[in-house]
């Protein structure tokens, strides 16, 4: 079913629209959370132990998808590097001697960037969400 047909869906739920939101914007934190590979699971269980819509909240986290994820994440990383002073985001990288084990010790130096912008990132985004989604939800109820 495509995003659009899912956002559909949302507006259909029965729930107050506080809880539309906040489910929704559970799921775009999660969604652009660092924790790769445990998006969906962690969605469902958040939703499931806070009472919340898990269809909704899987929505939000399904805005990062693999069409998404590559922008989002370098997006993210960008801004952890703004946010943590760092100079260099690219350390230069031995073309000529690459190995994956050299991959990971040369990008070493961008996890913690990766973390802190891609949470800050997601805060920032949960907001933006829960806001827009509570607008759109009440409108439609009306």
């Amino acid at each position: 079913m495509a995003f659009r047909a899912k956002l559909r869906q949302i507006f259909s739920v029965q729930e107050p629209p506080r809880r539309i939101a906040g489910a929704f914007a559970l799921g775009v934190f999660i969604g652009m959370s660092p924790l790769l590979g445990v998006h969906t699971i962690l969605g469902i269980a958040c939703a499931w132990l806070l009472k919340l819509n898990r269809l909704v909240t899987l929505v939000g986290v399904y805005v990062t998808n693999p069409w998404t994820i590559v922008p989002i994440y370098t997006f993210g990383t960008w801004l952890g590097t703004l946010l943590l002073g760092m100079d260099t985001i690219l350390p230069p990288i031995d073309w000529a001697h690459i190995s994956f084990s050299a991959l990971l010790k040369d990008f070493r130096p961008l996890l913690m960037p990766f973390i802190i912008g891609n949470t800050v990132l997601g805060l920032v985004s949960a907001a933006v969400s829960y806001a827009v989604i509570l607008k759109a939800v009440k409108k439609e109820h009306v």
